[in-house]
């Protein structure tokens, strides 16, 4: 059984282990933005770096700050608003990426090379 002065010390660990990941996801990310080639999976990267580069360091700084005892009253505040910054980023940020890829598409401005189908607007397949 885990003792109450284990506790702090097991969620340091999960809050350290969620930054580190959200590190490493920006850093796939951005290696991904610059490797692929066109447009759409570009902006796929970008996505991907935005949630998990950016949600996951913030429920891991809401869990180090709750075991933060200098903080007093205030790391319940910080964790808070770590909590609903992630959720706004979790609800917007594939929305915005989709609403990107859309306006994209109707203007016709990014084509795929090589395009296997499009089922919106067979002519940019052409």
């Amino acid at each position: 059984m885990i003792s109450v002065l284990e506790t702090p010390i097991i969620l340091r660990v999960i809050g350290s282990a969620l930054l580190c990941l959200g590190a490493f996801a920006a850093l796939v990310s951005a290696i991904g933005f610059h490797r692929f080639k066109n447009f759409y999976l570009r902006l796929h990267a970008a996505t991907i770096g935005s949630i998990w580069g950016s949600v996951y360091p913030l429920v891991g700084s809401a869990i180090l700050a709750i075991t933060v005892e200098e903080l007093g009253v205030y790391r319940w505040f910080v964790a808070g608003a770590s909590i609903v910054a992630a959720f706004i980023v979790l609800i917007l940020a594939p929305a915005g990426s989709h609403a990107l890829a859309r306006g994209v598409h109707k203007a016709k401005v990014a084509r795929v090379k090589p395009c296997i189908a499009d089922k919106l607007d067979p002519e940019l397949c052409g």
